[in-house]
């Protein structure tokens, strides 16, 4: 078997298709999460602090770096990771709760099970030992 051939058998293999097209949709949901802190949510927390934007807040380190920039350490952008986070994370918990909900859950059996022919003829064998015995 060829290295092109495995490669096809591997890649043609469901999970890892599915999880090509997992990776390709996160990505374009963490674009969609970017925006939605960034131009939605972080503008009215900005208006209700007074106008701070928190991409903008950082922490003077030094007045020039090795290429003659400032070293900031930009915390600002590290609050809007973290919302950016926890709204990723609450839209999968709705996501995974929804098709929890949506998968059938397997029927809880309505009692034992019928015997098995063994089990009756060993029932049958068992009666008539019993029987003698009496």
């Amino acid at each position: 078997m060829g290295l092109m051939s495995e490669f096809k058998a591997f890649a043609m293999r469901g999970n890892v298709v599915d999880l090509a097209v997992g990776v390709i949709i996160g990505a374009a949901f963490g674009k969609i999460v970017d925006s939605l802190v960034n131009n939605v949510i972080m503008p009215p927390i900005g208006w209700l602090t007074g106008g701070i934007d928190f991409k903008d807040k950082a922490l003077l380190l030094a007045d020039k770096g090795g290429d003659g920039k400032p070293v900031l350490l930009q915390y600002g952008v590290f609050i809007n990771a973290i919302i950016s986070f926890l709204i990723v994370a609450f839209c999968l918990f709705l996501l995974i709760k929804a098709i929890n909900r949506l998968t059938a859950k397997p029927a809880a059996p309505a009692g034992p099970p019928p015997p098995t022919k063994e089990e009756v003829l060993l029932t049958e064998i068992r009666d008539a030992l019993r029987a003698m015995k009496a």
